[in-house]
């Protein structure tokens, strides 16, 4: 079946486009109502680690933060995908000091940080990185807790039939307002169970976790945990030069940003961000090449926010570096081109064209 991906972000040099990446998204409000479209809505997709909150909701239902004396920092990671920082390292060593849980247990391998700084500094030290190094290290170590809290087996923990993944599972789904069985399950790079749904579901579970209004007390008050912590500490949700990070810290407790491999983004919107009666909103991108050099991600989505006036000029100039327009430099640091979001926001209804 042909792809329905429109063109998203184009590359220019000498006056003409050399390349153009294509790509859907979509906006949701928390009461399901899609705001705009672009592309194909109804996409099936891998969030990758776009889902890592929801992976830790069940959890966090369960009291674990508190069952564990968590800190606000603590859950942010868990939720995360961290660069592998010294300082990274220590909040999760913190964690599983609490939980009991032992590095050498964690099934999620070993990745060098994706701080290249940090990686070289580890080489010229002679250092390998180890299991907390790796990106997801902060939600295995979650897993591991919450199976140990559950009397649950932990050496399986990582498969799609042990009961951790299978309340997660479940939990995502809800989010997404899914039957489990209509979740594609996959399994991600750290070998947990990997999630794919349309691009309206995954948009519509971003706006429900930052909006939990149509939940029981229980649900509604571990998303709120779950948004407090990410927002509070957005250099636990990836680093200090990350997109999501810089995002998180200039939207200013409004804005959430849970990136996921292969070209997936995923942006909350808090509810009243938009004026006192606004709902939360989610907002789901993928970019269909898999975005590998991650230009293309965070120019769209600046460019999204700047047409919905989420964001004002003073907060995007700060967001610059990221986008939405970049100029593009050569070896000798000469302007050669640029790349620009081709997008329009508009109704549901309308075509979205440049």
């Amino acid at each position: 079946m042909a792809s329905k991906h429109q063109p998203i972000l184009e590359i220019t040099r000498g006056g003409i486009v050399e390349s153009v990446h294509f790509g859907s998204f979509v906006a949701v409000d928390s009461n399901g109502r899609t705001l705009f479209s672009y592309g194909d809505p109804t996409e099936v997709t891998f969030l990758r680690s776009s889902s890592k909150p929801f992976q830790v909701l069940p959890f966090i239902e369960a009291n674990g933060d508190r069952y564990y004396h968590l800190t606000s920092e603590e859950l942010a990671i868990t939720c995360g995908s961290h660069d592998g920082s010294d300082t990274h390292l220590q909040v999760i060593g913190e964690i599983q000091k609490k939980t009991g849980i032992s590095e050498n247990v964690l099934l999620c391998g070993v990745q060098p940080p994706l701080d290249e700084t940090v990686a070289d500094q580890l080489k010229s030290r002679g250092e390998n990185p180890t299991p907390n190094r790796h990106n997801c290290s902060g939600k295995h170590t979650a897993m591991l807790a919450f199976a140990a809290m559950k009397n649950f087996p932990s050496s399986s923990y990582i498969n799609a039939d042990h009961p951790v993944q299978k309340l997660i599972l479940e939990a995502f789904a809800g989010m997404c307002k899914l039957k489990p069985a209509q979740v594609v399950v996959g399994i991600d790079g750290c070998s947990v169970p990997a999630f794919a749904v349309p691009l309206y579901n995954a948009a519509l579970a971003y706006a429900r976790l930052c909006d939990p209004k149509d939940f029981g007390e229980v649900r509604s008050a571990a998303c709120n945990r779950i948004t407090t912590a990410m927002l509070t500490n957005p250099v636990m949700v990836a680093g200090p030069k990350r997109f999501d990070t810089r995002l998180i810290q200039v939207g200013k407790k409004r804005l959430l940003a849970k990136g996921g491999a292969e070209g997936f983004l995923s942006i909350g919107i808090m509810p009243r961000a938009l004026g006192v009666d606004s709902p939360g909103i989610g907002i789901a991108i993928k970019v269909s090449d898999g975005d590998q050099q991650n230009r293309v991600r965070p120019s769209l989505a600046l460019e999204i926010l700047r047409q919905m006036k989420v964001l004002d000029d003073a907060e995007l100039k700060s967001l610059s570096e990221f986008g939405p327009i970049l100029k593009i430099t050569n070896w000798r640091n000469v302007v050669v081109g640029g790349s620009k979001p081709i997008v329009q926001l508009t109704t549901e209804d309308e075509p979205v064209a440049a």
